[in-house]
């Protein structure tokens, strides 16, 4: 094989309201706003195949790293809303972590954050003693706050 990966970028995730997405990631998650702009660009369209689009779009660093997370909203062409629910074909999660899981679960649900489930403690297996929530974006994209075990 000749292709070789040599890192990761960034992640993507098509939301339906920008400054919605950037209120909750930016302020709720703490991340930092890097760039934020209409796209309408002949290459980006060719990027993504179709040959006339609009898209507001930004790129947040996710704190303690260099990856960047991609929100695009699509002006045009408009899309429909997908099923993103964990057990669906397609669906992700990105995985965020933290160093006390229960302050942040407690701070982001005062915060009016939905979750899954209050923290779980990883019972077995290579993360066993650390702790996992998964909670929704505006959207209902799941976001996972993990806690590595000590």
């Amino acid at each position: 094989m000749t292709m070789k990966i040599i890192g990761a970028d960034h992640t993507s995730y098509t939301i339906s309201n920008l400054e919605r997405s950037l209120n909750f990631y930016v302020n709720l998650l703490g991340m930092e706003t890097l760039w934020k702009r209409k796209i309408e660009d002949a290459y980006f369209c060719n990027i993504i195949g179709f040959t006339d689009c609009s898209v507001q779009a930004a790129h947040l660093r996710i704190p303690g790293t260099d990856h960047h997370l991609e929100l695009f909203e699509y002006i045009s062409p408009s899309g429909e809303k997908a099923d993103v629910r964990t057990q669906n074909v397609g669906s992700s999660h990105l995985s965020l972590l933290v160093d006390d899981l229960w302050a942040a679960y407690k701070e982001l649900k005062d915060k009016g954050v939905e979750f899954r489930s209050p923290p779980i403690e990883i019972t077995h297996g290579v993360n066993k003693g650390g702790w996992a929530v998964y909670l929704l974006d505006p959207d209902g994209i799941t976001i996972e706050l993990f806690q590595k075990p000590h």
